[in-house]
């Protein structure tokens, strides 16, 4: 069964501890990400990019894939299907599709805009007891070979928009969704340390977790980051397995093609990555 994503946020947030947002691009990464989370006692919380949704048939496909595989697998940890970096059609999609949390990005809005369309999906989840996610200040990120810098949110507005009874924050702190570049002034946390004294117990989200430090993850933490988004780097490690694989010609060995015996490897390697990361967030055995 998928629940909201406000009773383990609100643990991690009093235990000093991130949940894990893991995005998922077909079957082989929900199975890898539900069978880790289970294993380890860890809940977690799958997120669908609106790309990815489309590429995966669509938020009822996926809802049905999901439930599926929560009970053919006995998976008894929370999890939480989250809509990531969701449009304001794209919210109100998932929720109709059945997400039990939803993310709305209005953060390329005006503050008035933001704050407005917010209100109106806080309503609509405050009624079905879905988690709200909402983002102030953009993440940077790399787009037709252009890296952006990743903005700092403004406390004030990050207040004006947590006041409206959002689940959780994302607030631009100098992160990156994608690979950093080297030249990357890492996180601003005189900027986390004044959304936090603004927001108070809010949960604060931190988005482009692949390749920021150790220190620097166990510092936003402590700073009251209760949620860390990773995609890029199960992503790289797909990618890599696979190739491997397909180097050294073990698909074609047998008789004929076997898709299953492809995508082997990036399976195992999704299910390293997702491990590791829920050590580093502290999240295991807090289910």
């Amino acid at each position: 069964m998928l629940v909201s994503a406000k009773e383990m946020l609100t643990k991690a947030r009093e235990g000093k501890y991130a949940v894990g947002q893991f995005n998922i691009n077909n079957l082989e990464w929900t199975k890898a990400i539900l069978l880790t989370a289970n294993e380890n006692n860890s809940p977690v919380i799958i997120g669908v990019s609106e790309g990815a949704g489309k590429y995966m048939c669509g938020y009822t496909t996926i809802v049905g894939m999901v439930e599926g595989m929560i009970k053919e697998l006995n998976i008894t940890v929370p999890v939480a299907l989250h809509l990531d970096h969701g449009s304001y059609e794209g919210a109100k999609a998932c929720i109709n599709a059945g997400f039990s949390s939803i993310m709305f990005d209005g953060s390329h809005y005006p503050i008035e805009e933001n704050i407005a369309k917010t209100t109106e999906l806080v309503n609509a989840c405050n009624v079905l007891g879905l988690s709200l996610e909402a983002e102030v200040g953009s993440i940077g990120g790399e787009e037709d070979g252009v890296v952006g810098a990743g903005e700092c949110a403004d406390p004030d507005e990050c207040k004006a928009v947590a006041d409206l009874g959002i689940t959780m924050l994302a607030a631009g702190i100098g992160n990156i969704h994608g690979k950093y570049p080297e030249n990357w002034a890492g996180l601003s946390f005189e900027t986390l340390a004044a959304i936090k004294e603004k927001v108070g117990d809010m949960p604060l989200v931190l988005h482009g977790g692949t390749g920021i430090p150790a220190d620097m993850i166990k510092k936003a933490i402590s700073l009251g980051v209760a949620k860390i988004n990773v995609n890029t780097e199960c992503q790289l490690a797909f990618q890599e397995a696979t190739r491997k694989y397909v180097e050294e010609g073990k698909d074609l060995q047998g008789k004929g093609f076997d898709p299953r015996k492809l995508l082997a490897p990036g399976f195992e390697a999704i299910k390293a990555t997702v491990k590791e990361k829920m050590e580093l967030f502290g999240s295991i055995n807090k289910a």
